[in-house]
């Protein structure tokens, strides 16, 4: 007999009623370091005392009014977004998915008014993901995303990973932009070098297309810059923004400059819930935060100790990992075990961890970790492996 929850999702055997910074409490009174913040959505860790009372005041004043009206606190996190980045404009949604599908449409709709109707075709990238709606899972274009869902919406050209031949024999009359995240999340922690991304940002302005970044993992200070193609020194045309901006909060943007949304006049999209006063309230006080020189500052700095004590790890478990990868606080461990032995011997350990493609585990913790808690958990990790170890005899 089918669950009352639709079992969509192979959730490990842990309950978890209470959260303190990078803490979780599971039911039974076990604390576990959380080294996964929700998958990237906890930037600020679990009950940040700002967030709590960003929300609280809002809570207790309005929670919805529908995009029929005009939301101050949503025009608030606007001008924050556009004074700290690239953008001249932001549409507001509930979720990356969300925003992958306004940034496909945004595109598309950008060239039809152009006169140029035929190019609707976007590159994406093999390792690539870009959420689970059917624009989500056309672009990222792999079986494991796509088996069982065709017929899969048209208009997407997949190429290799750092396959620069590939990518430009794929360019024809009909792309019209190319998606890219700069650093790969779900396909393992892939940062893309920062050469690539100004190739990339060259050749679209080359041939005229569009540049889409999509930094709902990457994004909101997670790689010690507010967003990742920062250290490259390059603007995309449209960025696709969510997980760590609401801090736990459902959250979600679309960043555009004023020529790439052109197209984007009344009625051409909308949203009920996205942009309300409850998840704005919470994105503002986040980007208090996080957008500051001194967080950044801090971030880096944690990120350089925890990957020093991932290098010792390594070193010390050759049998199990293979190396570390990634940036700033969105770091990979490269196994040579099954990612998800590790996660659950991570379990045990009560230090949480996220599994990825290319048999790598993700280490996604909350941008304000403290040193400290930072070598507890590695310490953690260092059981967990020895664990692994044992059990495969």
């Amino acid at each position: 007999m089918i669950p009352s929850v639709l079992p969509t999702y192979s959730r490990a055997p842990l309950h978890f009623v209470k959260g303190e910074g990078t803490w979780l409490i599971e039911a039974d009174g076990r604390r576990f370091l959380d080294l996964g913040a929700g998958i990237a959505v906890n930037a600020l860790g679990h009950a940040h005392p700002a967030l709590v009372q960003a929300l609280t005041e809002q809570a207790q004043k309005l929670w919805h009014v529908s995009n029929l009206y005009e939301i101050p606190q949503q025009q608030a996190l606007a001008d924050k977004l556009v004074a700290a980045s690239f953008a001249d404009t932001v549409f507001f949604t509930n979720s990356g998915t969300e925003s992958c599908e306004l940034a496909v449409k945004m595109a598309r709709k950008y060239w039809y008014e152009k006169g140029h109707p035929e190019k609707t075709t976007i590159l994406t990238f093999e390792g690539s993901f870009h959420g689970r709606s059917s624009a989500g899972i056309a672009a990222a274009g792999s079986e494991k995303m796509t088996k069982g869902f065709a017929p899969l919406l048209p208009g997407f050209k997949h190429v290799p990973w750092a396959d620069h031949d590939a990518l430009h024999a794929a360019i024809d009359d009909s792309v019209g932009a190319i998606l890219i995240e700069p650093v790969q999340g779900e396909g393992g922690i892939r940062p893309l070098p920062d050469q690539c991304l100004k190739g990339l940002r060259a050749l679209c302005d080359e041939k005229g297309l569009l540049l889409i970044l999509d930094e709902v993992q990457c994004g909101v200070s997670r790689t010690g810059r507010l967003f990742a193609h920062e250290w490259a020194g390059v603007t995309p045309d449209i960025m696709m923004v969510a997980k760590g901006i609401g801090g736990g909060f459902p959250l979600g943007a679309v960043l555009a400059t004023e020529e790439a949304a052109s197209g984007m006049t009344a009625g051409t999209h909308g949203s009920t819930y996205g942009g309300n006063p409850l998840a704005c309230a919470v994105g503002c006080a986040v980007m208090d935060i996080v957008s500051t020189p001194e967080f950044l500052e801090t971030v880096n700095a944690r990120a350089g100790f925890l990957r020093q004590k991932l290098e010792g790890l390594v070193a010390a478990h050759p049998d199990v990992f293979e190396g570390v990868r990634g940036m700033g606080l969105m770091l990979g461990l490269k196994c040579k075990v099954a990612p998800v032995d590790m996660v659950k011997a991570g379990y045990e350990c009560g230090v949480i961890t996220v599994p990825a493609a290319d048999n790598v585990v993700r280490l996604l913790p909350p941008l304000n970790i403290s040193k400290d808690e930072i070598s507890e958990a590695v310490n953690r990790l260092d059981f967990a492996a020895d664990a692994v170890l044992e059990a495969k005899g």
